[in-house]
């Protein structure tokens, strides 16, 4: 089972909702904004990528919560606000991408 993990209205999550639906391949879609990323899910996560590398710095919540000249611990910071992950995160099994990448996902599907 894929699981994409992002918000209803980023358009990168939109598309790889629809990427797989028009393959008719079923999806998990967890809603950061209603449910947080597990810290078994985390950890499974940041084998592939940094923690600093999941963070939205260019994100609409970044710039609303005015984080930019603020220091704070980057895990403690996604662990609070889900909604400042970069999105879509996407697993399958042991496979993980960040960001829309059709290019793996059709590598995913064959």
């Amino acid at each position: 089972m894929i699981q994409i993990f992002g918000v209803k209205s980023c358009n990168d999550t939109k598309k790889a909702i629809r990427f797989f639906k028009d393959r008719k391949i079923n999806v998990q879609f967890i809603n950061l904004k209603e449910k947080e990323i597990s810290k078994g899910e985390l950890r499974s996560i940041t084998k592939t990528f940094d923690i600093e590398e999941l963070l939205d710095r260019e994100g609409k919540e970044f710039k609303k919560r005015n984080l930019k000249y603020h220091l704070f611990d980057t895990l403690d910071l996604l662990m609070e606000f889900p909604i400042l992950f970069k999105t879509p995160i996407l697993r399958e099994k042991e496979k993980i991408t960040l960001g829309y990448q059709p290019d793996i996902w059709k590598v995913w599907v064959k």
